[in-house]
């Protein structure tokens, strides 16, 4: 095989391996040998990849078939999906099979989260607008002359609204922080009156639930940041805190706010002392739409999209977000950001 094209290969971003006569690998470049670890120069193919799409379409190439395409499924050690195309090559030593692995695994990835997005989304204001539409027909029907009834399903119907515009409003703030991602904020923004400013609004909320809670933090911790979008984040974390942390009986709990400095990073941590949450749902926490319990999340009021903002908020101000939490010892969630300059 001709040097000019084994130079041409490593130079490739895309894993290539170019396969010989007995469909030996004779040429790979670093995208490929890191992609296969084992792999080693006359290795036969089916040792590299155990696809038969992809053996069958090296094998027809090699007897003088045009180029093709296939698929290749990894399941280990992570699953991940590439589009093969295979390509012969002739030059004065014989004919090759140069195949070219595209991976297409983010893709599909963002793809499938875009349908269950649009599929979660509908299904969201679907439900409080079928409510609203079945209760105005019984307004307009059997309840018409009925006062009492008139003012319970009223009640109702504007809980069913809120819960709309709620989630509307969610979502136009999560597309706005997207499109925005890439901007980091750089505005002086002190974080411990931010913190103070939601804690005192959120007072209601706390006495509502039984639930007390405590600052520890200094006078000022001043960081580059967005203060509408760090109050969102302070304010989700708080009173996620306060409700999914009080007691089913009614008895007094608490939460713990405090705020520090840590490895040159600003920390805020939230902690409560509810029942927890299951070590299998801490990885889709940040999931928009994800709830661990769904009906308890929606009597709550929440829309299944508030640690999302917080966790896009918190990537844009180039921040990390992290939880940890057993089940039956609370959750702690705990956001670390740059300093100021």
């Amino acid at each position: 095989m001709a040097a000019g094209l084994e130079l041409f290969v490593e130079a490739l971003p895309d894993p290539v391996l170019v396969i010989g006569p007995g469909q030996r690998v004779v040429s790979s470049n670093k995208a490929a040998r890191d992609l296969f670890p084992a792999l080693r120069m006359q290795m036969a193919l089916p040792l590299v990849i155990r696809s038969p799409d992809v053996l069958d379409a090296a094998s027809r190439v090699l007897a003088g078939d045009a180029a093709m395409s296939t698929m290749l499924h990894e399941r280990v050690p992570v699953e991940r999906v590439f589009k093969v195309h295979a390509a012969p090559y002739l030059d004065e030593t014989g004919a090759f099979a140069v195949l070219t692995l595209r991976d297409l695994t983010d893709a599909r990835r963002v793809e499938k989260m875009r349908v269950d997005f649009i599929a979660n989304a509908s299904h969201e204001l679907r439900t409080p607008l079928a409510s609203l539409l079945g209760f105005i027909e019984t307004l307009q029907g059997a309840a018409k002359d009925d006062p009492a009834a008139r003012e319970r399903f009223l009640a109702i119907m504007r809980d069913q609204g809120r819960r709309m515009a709620r989630l509307i409003d969610d979502l136009l703030s999560l597309s706005q922080i997207e499109q925005q991602q890439h901007l980091r904020p750089q505005s002086p923004v002190d974080l411990v009156e931010i913190v103070r400013h939601c804690v005192d609004a959120l007072t209601p909320v706390a006495k509502e639930n039984a639930v007390t809670v405590s600052i520890e933090a200094p006078d000022a911790l001043v960081i580059a940041g967005d203060r509408d979008e760090l109050i969102r984040v302070a304010e989700n974390l708080i009173e996620n805190a306060i409700k999914y942390g009080a007691r089913e009986d009614g008895a007094e709990s608490a939460v713990e706010v405090k705020l520090g400095v840590a490895q040159g990073r600003v920390r805020l941590s939230v902690r409560d002392h509810g029942a927890g949450i299951s070590p299998e749902h801490l990885p889709r926490l940040t999931e928009r739409f994800y709830r661990v319990d769904a009906g308890k999340s929606r009597a709550k009021g929440g829309t299944g999209l508030g640690l999302a903002l917080v966790k896009h908020i918190v990537a844009r101000h180039r921040g990390v977000l992290r939880v940890a939490s057993r089940p039956g010892e609370g959750a702690e969630f705990t956001v670390e950001l740059p300093l100021r300059a």
